[in-house]
């Protein structure tokens, strides 16, 4: 579905067609869904059949070989999402009775099937199975040469009950004897053998309950994931546009949401996620326009609605992606802001592939607002990604916050961003402590290259004012003017540059 045609995608257009934009937009890494062979395309690629093979409707395996080494050439990594978590049930093309015995791979009894999945669960306590899916892990990295892995449904993995029906509100509550110790113990393994088979492999947990140590070295008594999802932050922005006035958005729960992981374990921070897109639900941009998305997003057209959805679209990615500790990952289409929702052909739609693509044709009419949010992404990402190399050294300090005012600032190293949320007040000359010198602007939103109103000038030097009180400690007032839903990148320029 990463295609604009209404049809199947292959290996062969996606390296073609989508990884130039991959590449040009600034990514370094691609998280590459539904590979291995799958029955049902609507499935997303999670109810796999045969763990060995990469999907044919998709191309041979030489073309999904010849991608990866094309993303390589561009030095973008390629990490395979990686379904160990449940198997599908069918028996023909499947394991779910394999050599005429339902149990070989899967757990008996009760916890024979996944109920809410209407899959089948492995059995994680046979070494055959361990040694099934452990070999599984280096095959992809071995034969295709993938940089690693984001693993599927952990949490449905690390318990009994999936997850399903429990609340982890406590350390108690991971650790209660509700945990499948087979489980643990493979996901430690895994993590332990992917890195030995390739030191440089990058391992990530889909897991939303937060068990600890789940991305802590195996060295420190953790699981060994290199990254865990950052399942909470996607989440807290569907609950905001859904159920928040714009008056309502407070600065201090946005910092707090999307900063809140532990000291020692590094996230994968995203907007929305795939799942979210589907259909019943919307996209992230489509949460903010809805309609109007169909009437009024052509330049020169657009209503208050979408002037709110752009400007509110780019200040969530900007904030997101600038806090991240870890990576930041954008589900393709969303960094344009790709409208509707993800519906796969099925009898109900009349076998239709119109809303199972990515519609690229949309970003590059420059008559349309879209080419507007997918130019600020590619600035945003390169602008975060060429700071000193990477923005990750530096540790999010929090300037000030402001719920009343609906004002957010920190700093990363010489980078700080200051967000207003107020949908109404603009403020003039907004001081904030910040260490004295100049400062100029990297990035604005508001900038009308980026679909914005141009209100501030942009070219102007910045210049703490002094405060007597404030000299000890090396700081001064930065004032500035802060357009009502706008934010500003600025920049402390070193000595040598003044």
């Amino acid at each position: 579905m990463g295609q604009d045609a209404e049809k199947v995608g292959s290996y062969t257009e996606f390296r073609e067609k989508v990884l130039p934009r991959v590449i040009a937009d600034g990514y370094n890494c691609i998280q590459i869904m539904a590979i291995a062979e799958h029955p049902y395309y609507g499935s997303f690629g999670y109810h796999v059949s045969s763990f060995f093979a990469a999907s044919s409707r998709f191309g041979t395996p030489d073309e999904l070989k010849e991608l990866i080494d094309a993303a390589h050439k561009a030095g973008i990594a390629v990490i395979m999402d990686l379904v160990h978590s449940h198997a599908v049930k069918n028996e023909v093309e499947g394991l779910g009775n394999y050599c005429g015995d339902p149990n070989q791979f899967f757990y008996p009894g009760d916890r024979h099937e996944h109920s809410a999945w209407d899959s089948l669960c492995f059995d994680y306590g046979k070494n055959e199975v361990l040694h099934f899916l452990l070999s599984n892990c280096k095959y992809w990295l071995t034969e295709y040469n993938f940089d690693g892995f984001r693993f599927d449904g952990v949490t449905s993995m690390l318990y009994y009950s999936h997850g399903l029906g429990e609340a982890f509100c406590g350390y108690g509550d991971y650790f209660n004897g509700h945990q499948d110790d087979n489980a643990i113990a493979y996901l430690t393994l895994a993590n332990l053998l992917i890195h030995e088979v390739k030191p440089t492999a990058i391992t990530i947990a889909e897991e939303v309950s937060g068990m600890p140590g789940l991305a802590a070295p195996f060295a420190d008594g953790g699981y060994g994931f290199d990254y865990r999802m950052a399942m909470n932050v996607p989440d807290y922005w569907i609950k905001t546009i859904k159920e928040c006035r714009d008056e309502d958005w407070k600065p201090s729960s946005i910092f707090w949401e999307i900063t809140n992981r532990r000291a020692d374990e590094r996230t994968i921070s995203y907007c929305e996620s795939h799942d979210q897109a589907l259909v019943g639900d919307k996209t992230l941009i489509f949460r903010l326009i809805d309609a109007d998305m169909y009437w009024h997003f052509r330049k020169g057209d657009e209503n208050g609605t979408v002037h709110r959805g752009i400007a509110l679209h780019k200040m969530i990615r900007l904030v997101t992606a600038s806090t991240l500790n870890g990576g930041y990952l954008n589900f393709m289409g969303n960094e344009f802001g790709h409208p509707e929702w993800i519906d796969f052909p099925r009898e109900g739609n009349g076998w239709s592939y119109k809303y199972a693509r990515r519609q690229w044709n949309l970003v590059d009419n420059k008559e349309l607002c879209y080419h507007y949010l997918g130019d600020f992404d590619r600035d945003m990402i390169h602008l975060l990604r060429s700071y000193t190399t990477d923005i990750r050294k530096y540790p999010v300090q929090e300037i000030w916050h402001n719920d009343g005012d609906q004002i957010l600032a920190y700093a990363r190293g010489s980078l700080l961003f200051v967000f207003n949320f107020s949908p109404v007040r603009s403020y003039e000359g907004y001081g904030f402590m910040v260490p004295e010198g100049a400062y100029e602007v990297v990035m604005n939103t508001d900038a009308k290259q980026y679909g914005g109103n141009g209100l501030a000038d942009d070219s102007v030097r910045h210049l703490t004012n002094f405060d007597p009180l404030l000299k000890r400690d090396g700081k001064g007032w930065l004032k500035l003017y802060l357009p009502a839903r706008s934010a500003v990148v600025l920049r402390r320029v070193e000595e040598d540059e003044k």
